[in-house]
């Protein structure tokens, strides 16, 4: 053995318990690396920040402390199954008839024929037994009547124009003149 011990203990038992007491810090010290490696990659997806958070606790304990200070709060298991979770949600509220106006985003329901809200046409009434109609539908599906097609969409007026001049005025003349007319024969 050595004459004197590690910090110049010259009892062999003290020299023992100090050596034994130096060798559990190291083990704990590398159980928490492992620790925080393990936890990080449990939290994160970054490649990059799992290293950094490994390596920061290679610092003897402080660097495992500054992880547990700024890790995510949760596991990505426990997010994407939140996130699941609400999927399911949606799709269960989407077939109970929630829905949403197109128009202003009011929540209405399935059978509305306008919205509450901004009162917009949603849907239009059958003739025959007044049930709101999809407008893809060519036939209602609860009276077997036919739905008339074509339902004359709101039509768009044209702006005046604005500070025409009478040069602009003549060449539209001009240019309606020289076009061809029907049954004319050039």
């Amino acid at each position: 053995m050595f004459p004197f011990g590690i910090f110049g203990i010259d009892s062999d038992g003290l020299n023992l318990a100090v050596n034994l007491l130096i060798l559990c810090l190291v083990v704990i010290w590398l159980a928490t690396v492992y620790w925080t490696y393990a936890d990080a990659r449990r939290r994160m997806e970054d490649p990059m920040l799992i290293g950094c958070s490994t390596a920061a606790s290679f610092f003897p304990f402080v660097g495992c402390v500054v992880y547990m200070i700024v890790r995510p709060p949760e596991y990505l298991d426990d997010v994407r199954e939140r996130e699941l979770e609400m999927q399911a949600a949606e799709a269960r509220v989407a077939q109970l008839g929630y829905m949403l106006c197109p128009h202003c985003d009011a929540e209405i329901e399935r059978d509305f024929l306008r919205c509450p809200n901004c009162m917009r046409r949603l849907k239009s009434p059958c003739t025959n037994c007044s049930r709101p109609l999809d407008p893809r539908w060519k036939v209602c599906p609860f009276c077997e009547a036919e739905v008339a097609q074509g339902e004359p969409q709101p039509t768009r007026r044209r702006r005046r124009r604005t500070g025409t001049t009478s040069e602009q005025a003549a060449v539209a003349e001009v240019s309606e003149a020289q076009a061809p007319q029907v049954g004319d024969s050039r």
